[in-house]
């Protein structure tokens, strides 16, 4: 992500996020908040990714080896 865009963003997101606290701040701490809050929302998204997609590996894998199991039993009866 280049610098413009960050600030770009930034700016946004901190114009938002001012604006719906009710905080009043200048240009340059809105771009501020915005950034921080962005890189710090990001690191968040990225860790709750993480373990969301852990355990959705974690719940493919149960249910193959439950899948398996099934086959395993249907094909051992006979």
């Amino acid at each position: 992500m280049s610098l413009v865009f960050l600030v770009i963003i930034g700016a946004a997101a901190g114009f938002i996020a001012t604006r719906l606290l009710g905080i009043e701040a200048g240009l340059l701490p809105t771009i501020g908040i915005g950034v921080l809050g962005a890189l710090l929302g990001g690191l968040v998204l990225r860790f709750l990714l993480v373990l969301t997609g852990m355990a959705a590996g974690l719940v493919g894998a149960v249910l193959g080896a439950m899948l398996l199991i099934w086959l395993w039993h249907l094909g051992t009866r006979r």
